[in-house]
C-alpha cells in the first residue's frame, strides 16, 4: 500500500491530496492548517518518494488511482474530495473517470490531460535516473518548479534537495507512467464538480494545458495564478488554499 498520512477531525469530510513527481506529501504543508479546519486530510506519496524502496513497476496513473481507492477503503472512507498537482492531477483525472460516485469534488493544479507532445523526454529522463541516480533532478527541477525571477521558498529548497533520496526505480517508473498518460479523449466523461488551477509562469504544464482541461471537462472553471510556476501551491500558498476551499468546502 502507498505511504499516506492523515490529519484533521475523523468526523469531517475527507479531502485527498496528491503530489507532483519528485516531491512528497510535505509539498502540501502550506495548505494543511487551513484545510484541516474543514476536512479530514489524507496525503499520500508516490511510490519510491517516501524514503523507502519502490515496489516493482510498471506504474500507470490508473493503477496509482486504484491504490488511492485501496487506501481510502482501508480507512472506511466512502466519498471524498480530491486535489492533485501535476502527477497527482493525473491520478485525480483517473479517479474521476473510474470512480465518479466516490468523488464529491475535484481540483486539478498545474497538470494536464497529456504531459508533452512526445513521450520521449519522459522516457529519456527515466533512463537517466536509472543510470545516474536522482541527483541531477535538483538543478533540473529548479527551473521548472519555481519562477526563475523569484527566490525559492524554504519549503521549495527542501523539496528540491529531497529528490536526492528518491528511489531511482520509483521515479523512473513514474516518468514512464506520465509518458503514457493521455485522457484528452475522455475529459467529457468527467462529471465531478471541477476546478483547474494553473500557474502563469508554469513551463512544465503551461496555461494552454490547463485551458484544455477546463474546456474539456463539463462545467469546469479555470483559475490562473500570476507569479506562480509548477509548484504553485508552494509559491502562492494562500491563493491556492483559497481556490481549493472555494470549490470544495461544504456549504452550510
Amino acid at each position: 500500500m502507498i505511504n499516506f498520512v492523515v490529519d484533521g477531525d475523523p468526523q469531517a469530510p475527507v479531502l485527498v491530496l496528491g503530489s507532483s513527481i519528485g516531491t512528497s506529501h510535505r509539498m502540501w504543508d502550506p495548505q494543511l492548517p487551513g484545510l484541516v479546519q474543514n476536512f479530514r486530510v489524507l496525503r499520500f506519496d508516490l511510490p519510491g518518494h517516501d524514503g523507502r524502496p519502490a515496489p516493482a513497476g510498471p506504474y500507470t496513473a490508473a493503477g496509482l488511482a486504484a491504490q488511492v481507492i485501496e487506501v481510502v477503503d482501508s480507512l472506511g472512507i466512502g466519498s471524498f474530495a480530491y486535489c492533485g498537482l501535476s502527477m497527482g492531477g493525473a491520478i485525480g483525472q483517473q479517479l474521476a473517470l473510474e470512480n465518479p460516485t466516490r468523488l464529491t469534488g475535484l481540483v486539478l493544479v498545474c497538470t494536464s490531460a497529456t504531459f508533452g507532445d512526445s513521450p520521449q523526454p519522459w522516457l529519456d529522463r527515466a533512463a537517466r535516473v536509472r543510470a545516474e541516480g536522482p541527483g541531477f533532478l535538483v538543478e533540473l527541477s529548479r527551473g521548472r518548479w519555481f519562477a526563475l525571477e523569484q527566490p525559492v521558498p524554504p519549503l521549495g529548497r527542501e523539496l528540491l534537495e529531497a529528490q536526492k533520496l528518491i528511489d531511482p526505480e520509483g521515479y523512473a517508473a513514474c516518468c514512464e507512467a506520465l509518458a503514457a498518460f493521455d485522457t484528452r479523449a475522455e475529459l467529457g466523461r468527467i462529471r465531478v464538480p471541477t476546478r483547474v488551477i494553473a500557474g502563469a509562469e508554469d513551463v512544465a504544464t503551461p496555461v494552454a494545458m490547463a485551458q484544455q482541461l477546463a474546456q474539456g471537462i463539463p462545467g469546469a472553471d479555470l483559475v490562473v495564478l500570476p507569479g506562480a510556476a509548477h509548484l504553485a501551491n508552494v509559491e502562492q500558498p494562500a491563493a491556492v488554499l483559497q481556490a481549493v476551499r472555494e470549490l470544495l468546502t461544504p456549504r452550510r
